[in-house]
């Protein structure tokens, strides 16, 4: 039973909108994709992990960002099987990596990457010392999953926590098959869900301004802003995609609202926003449909329906 769902992190969202409305650095370009290969991996292993015989009675909570001591931690996967809470870092590396005689993380071409043993190590510590602090005793198991088949780690020393691709299904006989979930389990798990933090995510984010960020609507197949409007319809010039306006508008909506947060919807805002529709008609009567009108004379602005 999944507790806590995992969806894209805000900070992947808004990394894949400013990607094609802005020229990102290399380092950025490197974190978005990074960024974009994790969640990836991370997805894979939750359909493992789904797959696997008893599943339906383990409690499962994915991307919790937790706080203990002033320090906050992240934890990719938290398994809860009876009397054990299974800790698991899912890394989606790709390619060959070796560890040097000072214990450093090296790809063939001599770049450093982080050691996800130490990540994990300090994980593990913090989340002890917050249960401790919160009264609950339980067993913690924490291991690094490596989840991508075309990884290869050389010179890896024995007796570490390290699940590599080829030994998936072999762990996966080790963990416990529990005939029924236990109401203090779940009691266990909701206490960790409510101490789970919303960050924002743009204080990481690339510096950008409203006015130099690529207008107009992109291409829900391949993602360009090639895109004109024809007739109701938009058309991408690199792929031929079709889409029907009322679609991409809301979409687009959705962008200016992330990259956007304290600038209110309006039909002037949209309008400059989506830039390839030149009536204001046609986005006012798309808005209408689908946002409460808030009248407040020219500042008349749209919101969703919770926020009023």
């Amino acid at each position: 039973m999944v507790i806590k769902p995992r969806y894209e992190s805000e900070e992947l969202k808004l990394y894949r909108i400013l990607n094609r409305r802005m020229e990102l650095s290399d380092e950025e370009v490197q974190h978005y994709w990074s960024l974009e290969k994790g969640y990836e991996g991370e997805l894979q292993f939750d359909a493992w992990l789904a797959d696997l015989p008893g599943s339906e009675n383990w409690l499962i909570l994915n991307d919790l960002m937790l706080e203990c001591n002033r320090s906050t931690f992240q934890i990719d996967s938290l398994l809860l099987v009876d009397e054990t809470l299974y800790f698991f870092e899912v890394k989606n590396y790709e390619g060959d990596v070796y560890i040097d005689g000072n214990g450093r993380w090296l790809t063939l071409a001599k770049k450093e990457i982080k050691n996800p043993l130490l990540q994990l190590e300090r994980s593990e510590s913090l989340l002890r010392q917050l249960l401790q602090n919160h009264g609950i005793k339980t067993l913690i198991e924490p291991y690094v999953i490596f989840i991508n088949p075309h990884f290869q780690l050389y010179q890896a020393p024995l007796g570490q926590p390290i699940i590599f691709p080829t030994q998936l299904q072999r762990f996966s006989k080790k963990l416990p098959k529990s005939l029924i979930i236990k109401d203090q389990n779940i009691k266990f798990a909701h206490q960790l869900v409510a101490l789970h933090l919303e960050e924002s995510p743009y204080k990481r984010l690339p510096r950008y301004t409203y006015d130099n960020i690529k207008k107009g609507i992109s291409c829900v197949s391949c993602k360009s802003l090639n895109v004109n409007y024809e007739m109701g319809t938009l058309i991408c010039n690199n792929c031929a995609y079709k889409e029907e306006v009322e679609a991409g508008v809301l979409r687009s909506v959705n962008e200016f609202k992330l990259l956007n947060p304290d600038n209110k919807i309006t039909t002037a805002s949209i309008h400059e926003w989506c830039r390839i529709i030149e009536s204001k008609k046609t986005i006012r009567r798309i808005l209408s449909k689908h946002f409460i009108l808030v009248p407040q004379g020219r500042t008349s602005y749209y919101a969703e329906s919770h926020f009023i």
